[in-house]
């Protein structure tokens, strides 16, 4: 099995079980693998049924968007995954989802602080909210890649979903969970009323020093491997 069959393989898999923990929901959302020492990314493709998708489904696009393998039309958000590629080097992989309850934050236009560790040392000290702008559009893209440079892992897109990247594929569905479980939480704790505590800023920020750290470790390795 070649390099990039096996990644094609992974995204499949992990498709599978991202609808099966209810992540991913309906035809909606889109997964991307960067594919090692290559400048190629391997996508979801557009309006078809995860449950159903084969290694011989999914995309190979280079950096340029360009289709390089493949018999379907990469999602349509392949610009907004390859603008992450390209401006995020510790990232090698990204989910798209339209999760439920950070669905709401996208409608409500909230960003969601620290409020858990596990959040700080895994998403970063918060999660900011992309403005809006339509799928596909040079307008998103350029939100994007101005939003992900703040090395979170984590965003809120406006009435639409939410975006979560990892140093690995296992990185970002594990973010993808993390993210639910803190909107579910922040949301219910904002239905009582009540006060809403969140992580000191010195235990927020060291947290997420170490993260940075972490993914500062990948971009060199991986800065190093294409020297």
């Amino acid at each position: 099995m070649s390099k990039v069959s096996e990644y094609k393989s992974t995204v499949v898999n992990t498709a599978r079980q991202l609808v099966e923990d209810k992540i991913l929901i309906g035809l909606g959302g889109n997964i991307s693998m960067l594919v090692e020492g290559e400048d190629l990314v391997v996508i979801t493709p557009s309006g078809m049924d995860y449950m159903a998708l084969t290694d011989d489904d999914i995309c190979v696009v280079d950096l340029d968007r360009n289709l390089v393998e493949g018999e379907h039309r990469p999602s349509v958000e392949t610009g907004m995954h390859l603008e992450v590629y390209k401006c995020r080097p510790d990232v090698n992989a990204v989910v798209h989802t339209h999760q439920v309850f950070p669905s709401i934050f996208a409608l409500i236009s909230e960003p969601i602080p620290a409020v858990f560790d596990e959040q700080a040392a895994n998403l970063g000290d918060r999660v900011e909210l992309v403005p809006y702008a339509l799928s596909g559009s040079d307008e998103l893209l350029e939100s994007i890649g101005r939003a992900v440079k703040n090395l979170c892992n984590a965003y809120i897109l406006q009435n639409h979903g939410c975006l979560l990247l990892g140093t690995s594929i296992d990185k970002a569905v594990t973010n993808a969970k993390l993210l639910d479980k803190v909107s579910q939480a922040y949301y219910l704790a904002l239905n009582t009323g009540k006060p809403i505590s969140c992580l000191p800023d010195k235990i927020s920020n060291l947290l997420f020093t170490l993260m940075k750290a972490e993914q500062k470790k990948e971009a060199d390795r991986k800065q190093g491997v294409a020297s």
